[in-house]
């Protein structure tokens, strides 16, 4: 007994030491006393607990449900203008044909499955079908045609089947969509208007999304959105061309290829991982041009690869789903696609915004040493960081260098990147410096003085920020605390009026 007493000691000792290791000590760890391996694996237990920490502060789960309702409304608008650039080219059935085997299982037998059920916990109805059968005009003589044509009602069906559905009326809204915009005059102007407006705002709540990820101050001017966003508009139909063309080398009908996967077994199974690729690539895209900020490569690859797995693991736990979509059926009957629907766009979205997380730790990890030490940072010492970024913004402007950004500023002062931008926040409220664009990348911004940098001393700067803010109270400083008062007033004015104060731009 006492030995297993002792073992739990242990234990709890260990426990504790992992916690505190993770809390701080991981955290006060310098990358040049430690191996590369071990200096990795730090690396990326510090991006997990940075993008966990994350999702919670910046209660990314709301975001999602904000994304799911803004494409609630942009869903039929966005594929309709794909699918009129489509038409326009002729490849209308091609780009309709990716849209599904990409959001749906990516298998042939999905593809099969589509004109036909052969089981009778399936449902393959059309939009039309689907009308007609609840309007009540559908004849008996009808409904054995469907039968005989393996078309069966059931009260149990796949996630799927209610996808299929999904994706048949939508192909169904686009059609009336596109035939009512040929109608011409103002009132199919005015459609047209509209639709493209909800498409920017579409994009613009995603891009949102991400720089407030990557605390990105200001977004794209409004001719860099209108540009990039009709960019990736007419871009989508290539990609789909593209992730088309793919599937269907997975699954050859011409005899030539067929043979050469017969004499190279090993080639199916590579074209099996299509799916994956298709959906990586999309959500590397994604994470690298998005946020109004400079993103590299590799990070936004590690979280492609995190959200395009991910994704493609909940569609197949999706889009298998027995049992619990049973309990949908037996709610909602026919509109159970619509809360499969919900739930689908908003773990995707989800999904997304983690991915996101990831990147945005991934390439930061390194800035977030002293993070605890951030958040209960004594008065003194954020007047003392505050001191050496304002100087170091003050001596660049006078020795003419160009102005720096939040991140080079992070790096050149030694300061953690939270503390950084929490300090520039403060300087521009106070109006000591002023935001401009970056001379190397013009998505980043960059810090410059905002008054003449010889009147900038140190106590001009902290009186600004000791005055900052509003005075406004319900106090009578010349009663009751008139002593309070004049006792801080004559304690502020004896730094402020020393006769050691410097200017910035000399220490």
């Amino acid at each position: 007994m006492a030995k297993f007493g002792e073992r739990i000691e242990r234990w709890g000792t260990k426990v504790r030491e992992l916690i505190y290791f993770l809390t701080y000590g991981i955290w006060r760890s310098d990358p040049d006393t430690i191996s590369n391996k071990r200096n990795v694996l730090y690396n990326a237990t510090k991006t997990i607990i940075l993008t966990v920490r994350n999702i919670r502060d910046l209660n990314i789960p709301a975001s999602a449900r904000s994304l799911t309702f803004r494409t609630l409304l942009s869903i039929v608008p966005l594929l309709a203008v794909l699918f009129a650039i489509a038409r326009g080219f002729g490849i209308e059935n091609i780009l309709e044909s990716s849209i599904f085997n990409i959001f749906s299982a990516n298998t042939a037998e999905t593809e099969a499955t589509v004109a036909y059920a052969t089981t009778t916990d399936t449902l393959s109805l059309s939009a039309e079908q689907f009308a007609q059968a609840d309007s009540g005009s559908a004849t008996p003589e009808s409904l054995v045609a469907y039968e005989q044509e393996g078309i069966l009602f059931a009260e149990e069906t796949t996630a799927e089947g209610r996808f299929r559905e999904l994706m048949d009326l939508l192909f169904q809204l686009i059609n009336n969509s596109l035939e009512q915009a040929k109608g011409g005059g103002i009132f199919a102007g005015i459609g047209i208007m509209l639709l493209l407006y909800t498409i920017l705002l579409l994009f613009n709540d995603i891009e949102k999304n991400f720089n407030q990820i990557w605390q990105v101050r200001k977004g794209r001017s409004i001719g860099r959105k209108v540009t990039d966003y009709t960019a990736m508009v007419l871009l989508m139909p290539v990609f789909f061309i593209i992730a088309n063309a793919l599937n269907i080398l997975s699954y050859p009908q011409n005899q030539t290829l067929k043979i050469i996967y017969i004499l190279y077994p090993f080639i199916p199974q590579l074209m099996g991982i299509v799916p994956y690729i298709v959906i990586i690539t999309l959500f590397t895209i994604l994470y690298k041009f998005v946020p109004n900020t400079k993103v590299k490569f590799k990070n936004a690859l590690i979280a492609g690869i995190i959200a395009g797995v991910s994704f493609q693991i909940f569609q197949m736990i999706f889009l298998s789903g027995q049992l619990w979509i049973t309990k949908y059926n037996a709610i909602y009957g026919t509109f159970a696609l619509i809360p499969l629907m919900l739930l689908w766009i908003q773990f995707s979205w989800f999904l997304t915004l983690i991915g996101a997380e990831i990147s945005y730790a991934a390439q930061n990890v390194g800035k977030f040493s002293f993070e605890k030490e951030t958040r209960r940072i004594s008065r003194r010492y954020k007047d003392f960081f505050t001191i050496i970024i304002a100087s170091e913004i003050v001596r660049r402007f006078a020795n003419e260098k160009p102005p720096l950004t939040a991140e080079e500023i992070s790096e050149k002062c030694k300061s953690p990147s939270r503390l950084t931008n929490n300090i520039l926040d403060k300087l521009l409220e106070i109006g000591v410096i002023s935001a401009t664009i970056s001379q190397i990348d013009e998505r980043e911004v960059a810090f410059q003085p905002a008054v003449d940098i010889q009147l900038i001393t140190v106590n001009y700067l902290m009186s600004k920020i000791d005055q900052h803010g509003s005075e406004d109270f319900m106090i009578d400083t010349q009663g009751i605390f008139r002593n309070h008062w004049k006792a801080l007033v004559d304690n502020r004015m004896y730094i402020y009026e020393s006769d050691k104060d410097v200017l910035l731009k000399d220490l």
